[in-house]
């Protein structure tokens, strides 16, 4: 699936890009979808990567931080956008995204035991405002922000074993503010949109062990996800 996904980003970059020189940085281009931006509510798709993490806060200095080793992980979803004014777009764009963190505990000895491999799949609900520039031929760039509510399908949350039967565990819903910026590009049939956004977790994520002074969970005060998404959306 992950190939699949990089050969139609692929794809659609090279496409965009033999037609940018004639549509878009031409010195006279032709104005494509005049009038897509006037529509009251348009939908769209997106495909994109993420890098997902976590920041970590302690209740003591520990000895060593939890070294947090992000990975490369995939998006896919839908976009419902609705014109409220001129410059101004509220959006929704679930999504689902598969993720990988993988966590190392210093202070543990085995090699086996320090190392936790977090999975998740999320179900991503941003609800965002899109704030769009000047449109200039067939360039827009705009900023966006917003809240979010994600469903973690891989947390755990329910398990009673803990990091001592290799079991990591985090809450299934959490709530996040996402902003970052992007541009539209407009083409003949259709208007390419990537984008890169910043998602920060406003809340503590972590199930702690059974034992209130587990080695693994005893020292964290807090644990919440940052993460940058990269996405690349058809309208």
């Amino acid at each position: 699936m992950k190939k699949f996904l990089v050969y139609i980003a692929l794809l659609s970059g090279l496409y965009c890009n033999a037609q940018f020189g004639t549509q878009v940085f031409s010195k006279d281009p032709i104005i494509n979808l005049e009038n897509f931006d006037k529509q009251r509510v348009h939908w769209g798709y997106f495909l994109g990567f993420n890098s997902y993490g976590f920041k970590f806060d302690y209740n003591n200095n520990p000895q060593a931080d939890i070294i947090v080793k992000q990975t490369t992980g995939f998006n896919v979803g839908l976009v419902g956008n609705l014109r409220l004014f001129e410059h101004l777009d509220l959006r929704f764009e679930p999504g689902l995204y598969y993720a990988q963190r993988n966590l190392t505990f210093p202070q543990i000895e085995d090699e086996f035991d320090r190392l936790r491999e977090v999975k998740s799949t999320y179900i991503h609900f941003p609800l965002l405002l899109k704030f769009s520039a000047l449109r200039t031929g067939n360039v827009r760039p705009y900023l966006v922000g917003g809240f979010s509510r994600t469903l973690n399908l891989s947390s755990n949350q329910d398990a009673k074993d803990d990091n001592y039967a290799q079991i990591f565990r985090m809450k299934k819903m959490t709530n996040n503010w996402e902003i970052g910026f992007g541009v539209d590009l407009y083409f003949e049939y259709f208007k390419f949109s990537p984008s890169i956004r910043g998602v920060f977790g406003l809340e503590d994520e972590l199930i702690r062990d059974n034992d209130p002074n587990s080695i693994y969970t005893g020292n964290v005060n807090s644990m919440k996800t940052r993460a940058i998404l990269i996405n690349f959306t058809f309208h």
